[in-house]
């Protein structure tokens, strides 16, 4: 009884997280309880040596430091990934926000709660009411797709004249200044009516010229190109991949050597470029060239070192030796993508961005740029197509019927119609939640890896459901079709902007664990540091607080895993959320420890195992997505209509993140480790689930029925209700159809009673009106719902001449 009471003692300590004293007296009971059990004068030298020696390591840091702390970093120093510069540059990019409390592995939820909910400006709404929705009323699919292969000059002009390309560009510099919320909304939109229109005003908002300039720009550069861009008096675009230097862009072979030439008549010392890249979106329409390439100087004409690194410039398209125009085809989106290649072509130093003092500090620019760029852009274009797959999935499969039933009542359709909204729900509050945070000056650069992959792969995950609803409405290509262009568009999202594969194996754990761990990047500065006194002292400070949460997480997994997460906190506030909040406390606590442990026994190997690494980053980015869910839910008051949304999204969260910890140990690198981590993990098993079909069902009948739920979950996608447009006609076709269900309710009884006869919906009406089972209003907006619906769930069909290759025998 003794022992199982100082092992429950323990475990609390290890639990609550105490500090060195409690520990010491929890030994010094522990010490005294065996004193007393007669163990002889040998046993009871044992055991208070035992005591002291622990006693003193706990409470004598100098000792520690010399017998224990002083090998550790000698091994933690050959143990530790070693970190090239291109690595550190991009571990050091952008700040460490929520993710960085989730890698605690005890997150504060009322903290999270506490972050104001992202809203939009009266400013941010005036635009989005105002030039998006004109921009979205201008944008014809089809026409830009299939006719002209761009979007109309007219749009071009308008995209131009209305500050598209200048939405991050401060007010004083003549640009729209929006909100990061407001940006990605902006986004949205636009990709729910064209996948090429949101292209195009994305990029030059994203990773691109102006936002380099920004940041890093000479006043001079910024008070001559800024305005310009903003105005759309330049085109920018900025070419970083090459065809040998992809999602490894460190290894670019674009250089530039620094030579002396003539520039406006004088000899000036510039730069000799040579490059060739490709994938460079506006690339062929731009006006101003930004360009990634590393920098050489053979004669040290500005310095001792011969290579200076990657460093970026400015370049007008006009240079003498700048090759744009030409143009790849990204499937069947085609927006302005295309190659750029120029050789020997000589500039002055001040084309550089920020000019000669940024020479080599590119990939740190770049990876501060992309951080926020990856954290709007393609998470808001894939929000979009989420949404615009619940609003005409949804309204589809309630107006297509198929054995005198709507198909959006069949289960297997209705399973299909969860996935589509469940998931949407989830990528909008991803997006949202990390707006919020750009708007409060992070620079979130691990949550913004996360939104890129998982929204994107989620895109791909909902647009593939929405078609399977839609079936042949959704395969045949024409003016009427709203999904075909979207579901070619995702591989082009999932290869952008580093190639998911990689973002996911590599960056978002590999990254996140150095970055957002609570002590790593301590332990291996302090590792590096060359002044090896000060170095002992602070790994020693900083290991064994280390030491100290890791003992707690060992506790919380397995406390919490034994009583179902029930002693975890959660916020006051939280009712409908409560379990949830402590679930995921547990499943935090699992990672914690699991990342930990994988650390430690893998080191500079984990680069090498992607397999293991990109669990690990499920683990932690459904984590945040989770997260996010639960923002979002509170930050819209609880709604009870929202509530099948909240709780899809939550299963399919934990059941992720606990499949992703199951794989992680089933294939641990040391069996052994992977046995004994299993019952701190789970010690009951594994019991999260994914929905139920009872919660597919009620997310299915949100999407067939006109609803706040339904308008809160496509709030931003480009919607109307006209005959002619190729959204508008479902949409008017759905209200017509829910509008006269009752009317088809009672036309329908009375069909199967035999009162009367359905084959003809004309002579159909009339009799109904004759025998006074409808009233002649009835009969005529039934015949106008039918109507809309026969119209809606057309497809297009092209004469041979219509085509644009035609082929004769």
């Amino acid at each position: 009884m003794t022992v199982l009471l100082l092992l429950l003692a323990a475990l609390a300590l290890a639990y609550l997280g105490a500090g060195a004293l409690s520990w010491t007296v929890l030994f010094t009971i522990a010490a005294l309880a065996f004193s007393f059990t007669d163990p002889g004068f040998a046993g009871l030298l044992v055991v208070w040596g035992l005591f002291i020696a622990v006693a003193v390591l706990l409470n004598s840091s100098s000792i520690r430091r010399r017998y224990i702390t002083a090998p550790i970093l000698a091994w933690v120093g050959k143990t530790l990934p070693g970190i090239s510069d291109t690595e550190k540059e991009a571990i050091e990019a952008g700040t460490v926000s929520w993710d960085g409390d989730l890698f605690t592995g005890m997150p504060d939820w009322n903290k999270l709660l506490a972050m104001g909910k992202p809203t939009l400006t009266k400013e941010d709404k005036a635009f989005i009411d105002g030039p998006v929705e004109q921009l979205c009323e201008m944008l014809n699919d089809w026409e830009i797709t299939h006719q002209r292969y761009d979007l109309s000059s007219a749009t071009w002009e308008f995209i131009k004249e209305n500050g598209f390309f200048g939405m991050i560009i401060p007010k004083k510099y003549g640009g729209l200044e929006l909100s990061a919320l407001a940006h990605s909304t902006a986004v949205m939109k636009v990709a729910t009516r064209s996948i090429t229109g949101a292209v195009t005003v994305m990029v030059p908002n994203s990773l691109g010229p102006g936002e380099l300039l920004l940041h890093y720009g000479t006043e001079e550069q910024k008070d001559y190109y800024l305005p310009r861009l903003a105005k759309g008096e330049e085109i920018p675009c900025f070419a970083l991949t090459s065809p040998r230097a992809g999602s490894d862009a460190g290894a670019i072979t674009d250089k530039g050597v620094v030579c002396k030439g003539e520039w406006e008549g004088k000899e000036v010392i510039g730069l000799r470029l040579s490059w060739n890249k490709r994938y460079i979106t506006l690339a062929p329409v731009a006006t101003v060239l930004g360009l990634a390439f590393k920098v050489y100087d053979p004669d040290h004409l500005i310095g001792d070192e011969v290579e200076r690194g990657v460093s970026c410039a400015l370049i007008p398209t006009s240079t003498p030796g700048v090759q744009t125009g030409a143009r790849h085809l990204p499937l069947n989106t085609v927006f302005m993508n295309g190659p750029t290649w120029g050789e020997d072509v000589f500039i002055p130093m001040d084309f550089l961005i920020g000019g000669e003092k940024y020479i080599g500090k590119g990939w740190a620019m770049l990876m501060n740029c992309l951080s926020v760029g990856r954290a709007i852009s393609l998470p808001a274009l894939s929000a979009g197509a989420g949404k615009l797959s619940c609003l005409t999935s949804g309204a589809y499969a309630r107006i297509r019927e198929q054995f005198n039933l709507p198909v959006g009542y069949f289960e297997g359709v209705q399973e299909a119609l969860a996935r589509i909204g469940g998931l949407t729900y989830l990528m909008d509050s991803a997006r949202v939640m990390t707006a919020g945070l750009l708007d409060n000056h992070e620079k979130p650069a691990v949550p913004s890896a996360i939104l890129k992959y998982h929204n994107t792969e989620k895109m791909r995950a909902v647009v593939g459901a929405a078609m399977d609803v839609h079936a042949g409405r959704g395969v045949i290509k024409g003016p009427r079709n709203y999904i075909a262009r979207v579901y070619q568009a995702i591989p082009i999202s999932i290869t952008v902007e580093g190639a998911n594969i990689l973002t996911r194996s590599l960056m978002i754990f590999g990254q996140g664990a150095i970055r957002a761990h609570p002590y790593l990047l301590q332990e291996m500065e302090a590792a590096q540091n060359p002044n090896k006194e000060k170095a002992l002292d602070e790994f020693d400070h900083i290991f064994f607080k280390h030491i100290r949460r890791n003992l707690q997480l060992t506790a919380r997994s397995l406390v919490l895993g034994l009583t179902g997460s029930s002693l975890a906190s959660a916020p006051e506030m939280a009712r409908e959320t409560r379990t949830y909040f402590r679930h995921m406390s547990r499943l935090a606590a699992a990672f914690g420890l699991v990342s930990d442990v994988t650390l430690a026994t893998l080191g500079g190997e984990l680069k090498r195992r992607e397999m293991i690494s990109g669990r690990l980053g499920d683990c932690l980015s459904y984590l945040y997505l989770g997260s996010s869910v639960l923002k979002r839910f509170h930050d819209d008051g609880c709604p009870k209509s929202d509530l099948p949304l909240m709780h899809w999204a939550m299963h399919y969260c934990q059941s992720e993140i606990q499949n992703a910890l199951h794989e992680v140990l089933r294939n641990y690198p040391v069996k052994a480790l992977g046995v004994l981590l299993r019952p701190l993990v789970f010690p009951l098993g594994r019991h999260y689930e994914r929905p139920d079909d009872a919660t597919c069902r009620e997310i299915a009948e949100m999407l067939l029925q006109p609803s706040d739920a339904r308008d809160r979950l496509v709030d931003g996608v480009y919607r109307n209700t006209r005959p002619d447009d190729p959204v508008g006609r479902i949409e008017n076709a759905f209200l017509k159809k829910v509008g006269v269900a009752n009317v088809e309710k009672r036309l329908k009884k009375a069909v199967k009673a035999g009162d009367i006869h359905d084959e003809d919906l004309h002579t159909m009406l009339e009799a109904a009106v004759n025998k006074k089972i409808l009233t002649t209003d009835e009969a005529e907006r039934y015949r106008e719902a039918e109507e809309a619906v026969d119209d809606a769930i057309q497809v297009d069909h092209f004469n041979p001449g219509e085509l644009p290759i035609t082929q004769s025998d």
